[in-house]
């Protein structure tokens, strides 16, 4: 199943922890519930954070996979978040 599409796509290209995670948290701020987010990183520390930092806040992962050495979060606002 393709992933949704995203209203916006934050790059994190270069970025180490905790820059990433501080930025998503700050577009996520501007988003709507159920609105979608795609970030790219290279951190290989965002594998872990990733999913962690949007089990705390009420966020959902929808998938990550990594394309040609850039991971690829995508995810959406959750309605309490």
């Amino acid at each position: 199943m393709a992933a949704p599409s995203e209203e916006r796509v934050l790059d994190c290209r270069g970025l180490l922890c905790p820059i990433p995670i501080v930025r998503v948290s700050r577009e996520m701020r501007v988003l709507q519930p159920g609105q979608v987010l795609k970030m790219l990183a290279t951190d290989r520390g965002a594998v872990t954070d990733v999913p962690a930092w949007a089990a705390d806040t009420g966020n959902d992962l929808v998938e990550w996979h990594e394309e040609g050495g850039t991971l690829v979060f995508v995810l959406r606002k959750g309605e309490d978040a």
